[in-house]
């Protein structure tokens, strides 16, 4: 565990002094949960959402994307059930003042369990060596057993308390388990109380006339509202998506873990409208599609795993969570769910207005059921920073920081370096620049020696190094230097375009099996 709080800190400090995350108004000491993405973290963001987007909308006919507005009609947020059921189960601690999410206080719980079975396992493979079978010794250690039929036993009595309601039962599980404060140790606790987690604002001029709205907690409404404006002036068919990224709000009481949980963050989401019937097909479609998805990326297949809900949404007949193994253990990353008809039937209740699709086929209208998949881009920014941050022994004996984001990712593709400030190397690397910035994100960089330009760049996660020298004068050939293998090439400046391409268009990473 303590390892693992030394990598999450490594990870923060190496967000703020590379330029990829920033706390929000800093200046006046910061506003909690809320972040600002820096020169760098901005094109990661924006590059991993172009990922997404390439992916879930380019490369499928079937499925178109809108941007829908932030602010929506209040009748919206009540059709969905946020005004009534959009709550998280919050407990104080009487000593501390400090206010804690009951299940995430569980979850923490099982996860401190989870630690104990990768301990047994740490052992177990390193007295059987190559003879360990993982898989095998999980499913027959009977300390390991007895440790997962724990966590299923008490993550399956909270799903049932949240799902009933059952606070009382929610508070008796902490105290059995003897939960205490994570920062004072303390056990005297309040009872468990639900805390409405919507954002209110108002519309008007005057404050008599203001109408009272809510800054969206999902983006998924924006795509149900605009079901039919959609599939009719886009003549889509059953089945059809509807992808959107944005932003969405959510007064998080106790939100922590840096970009993980915050109080302004932005979903990459889809919603695709099925035949009744084909749901639960889809639901098992979507949920491969998206983990291949994410193993395209390179960040190991070892890092992901699926949780199946215990606990079923109001509107949902399956769910499931990608998770991921963040420095602070597997967190979710992805939802996929099937919604049922809920959405589209609940709006058409509220608004009396028909949201229903004219099958041809069967000649017959109905509501569409609908798969969600749905990913918090920030989430899966600190996925790929916190997965890519890794400290390199060499052969020479010291050490290198090195920031391996996927290069389809990166946020500078390429760092050209001259190796003097004279004899005409800067104008060499500066044509350069300026012939591939059109395609791709470079930078320029001529302060201090070349190999500790190279330790920056590698820092700062750019895959490709490109050094002029005298000889480039001469030959026209330059040294491209990878991240990853420090292997160092000659090259043609003319062979630069295609060498870099290769490394970084999504359509090679994407085309991955």
């Amino acid at each position: 565990m303590a390892k693992q709080e030394d990598q999450f800190k490594k990870v923060l400090s190496h967000a703020k002094e590379y330029g990829y995350v920033f706390q929000s108004s800093e200046i006046y000491d910061g506003l909690s949960a809320v972040y600002d993405y820096a020169q760098n973290g901005v094109e990661l963001k924006k590059n991993i959402r172009d990922y997404w987007w390439k992916s879930m909308v380019q490369l499928h006919e079937n499925i178109v994307g809108i941007d829908a507005a932030i602010l929506m009609h209040p009748t919206t947020w009540k059709a969905s059930g946020h005004v009534d059921a959009f709550n998280d189960p919050l407990i104080d601690n009487k000593d501390s003042k400090k206010r804690y999410r009951a299940d995430v206080l569980i979850e923490d719980y099982c996860l401190k369990i989870e630690g104990k079975i990768e301990k047994e396992v740490k052992k177990a493979a390193k007295r059987f060596g190559d003879a360990f079978n993982k898989e095998e010794f999980l499913a027959t250690n009977g300390r390991v057993k007895g440790y997962q039929e724990k966590i299923a036993a008490i993550l399956a009595r909270m799903g049932k308390s949240l799902e009933n309601e059952d606070l009382a039962d929610v508070k008796a599980l902490i105290e059995e388990l003897e939960i205490a404060d994570p920062l004072t140790g303390s056990k005297n606790w309040t009872d468990v109380k639900q805390f409405n987690l919507m954002f209110g604002t108002k519309l008007g001029a005057s404050a008599e006339s203001a109408m009272d709205l809510y800054l969206r907690p999902e983006t998924a409404q924006g795509i149900f509202v605009n079901f039919l404006n959609v599939q009719k002036t886009g003549r889509m068919k059953i089945p059809f998506g509807i992808a959107q990224t944005g932003k969405a709000f959510r007064n998080e009481i106790v939100a922590r873990q840096f970009i993980f949980r915050m109080r302004e963050f932005e979903q990459m989401e889809m919603q695709f409208f099925v035949k009744p019937g084909t749901q639960k097909e889809w639901y098992s479609t979507w949920k491969e599609t998206r983990l291949q998805w994410h193993l395209s990326l390179g960040l190991g297949a070892e890092n992901y795993r699926f949780h199946d809900h215990d606990k079923l949404a109001h509107y949902a007949d399956a769910a499931a969570d990608i998770e991921f193994k963040f420095p602070f253990g597997f967190k979710e990353l992805e939802g996929i769910h099937s919604r049922t008809d809920f959405d589209l039937k609940a709006h058409e209740e509220h608004s009396g207005k028909k949201l229903q699709y004219f099958d041809h086929e069967e000649n017959k209208s109905y509501v569409p059921y609908v798969v969600e998949t749905s990913i918090g881009l920030d989430r899966m920014f600190l996925a790929v920073f916190s997965n890519s941050l890794q400290e390199e022994e060499l052969e020479n004996g010291t050490t290198r920081t090195v920031l391996k984001l996927p290069s389809v990712l990166a946020p500078v593709k390429a760092a050209i370096l001259p190796l003097v400030k004279k004899d005409g190397l800067p104008e060499v690397a500066r044509k350069i620049v300026a012939d591939l910035k059109w395609d791709f994100n470079v930078a320029y960089d001529e302060k201090d020696a070349v190999g500790r330009r190279y330790r920056r760049q590698d820092a700062n996660g750019t895959p490709f190094c490109i050094t002029v020298d005298h000889d480039t004068l001469e030959d026209n050939m330059v040294t491209i230097r990878h991240r990853d293998t420090m292997i160092q090439q000659r090259v043609g400046i003319s062979e630069l375009k295609g060498i870099i391409d290769k490394e970084v268009n999504a359509k090679f990473w994407l085309q991955k099996k």
